[in-house]
């Protein structure tokens, strides 16, 4: 399996353009320098990082916790990623995660461990393991 987006850049790094676009249609957008580095309108990859970090983070833990006998009615994921420089340049510093749950039955121990075990195990987490992450879960 393969899952598909593009991208295309058109002019400088500064006065330049790019679209971005899910291959599953779902989403395009526009995106800038100043959409990237200057918080103006428009999307941005850290953005697209994040979305898509906090949607497989949500799925896998609430996968977790069925396979334990807990059904979510929800998880709720924000992925905060936030970007730096050193000397190479620009790079994705690490990256927050703030889960809040509703599910019947959980403890809060069972929940932490699972969450815990997410943050490790979701197929984005491991792609990027190499960055600092921190995990903040509670349950409604």
């Amino acid at each position: 399996m393969a899952r598909q987006a593009t991208a295309e850049w058109k002019g400088d790094l500064k006065g330049g353009k790019g679209h971005v676009k899910l291959g599953s249609g779902a989403y395009e957008g526009d995106y800038s320098f100043s959409s990237r580095f200057e918080d103006k309108a428009g999307a941005n990859p850290e953005e697209l990082l994040g979305a898509a970090h906090a949607g497989c983070f949500s799925m896998a833990l609430a996968n977790s916790l069925a396979g334990a006998g807990f059904v979510a009615n929800s998880v709720h994921t924000t992925a905060d990623v936030h970007l730096g420089k050193d000397d190479k340049g620009f790079l994705i510093t690490r990256v927050d995660l703030t889960v809040v749950a509703d599910v019947p039955g959980v403890d809060d121990k069972t929940f932490q461990e699972h969450a815990e075990k997410t943050k490790t195990g979701c197929i984005i987490s491991r792609a990027l393991s190499a960055t600092d992450m921190s995990l903040k879960a509670s349950l409604k």
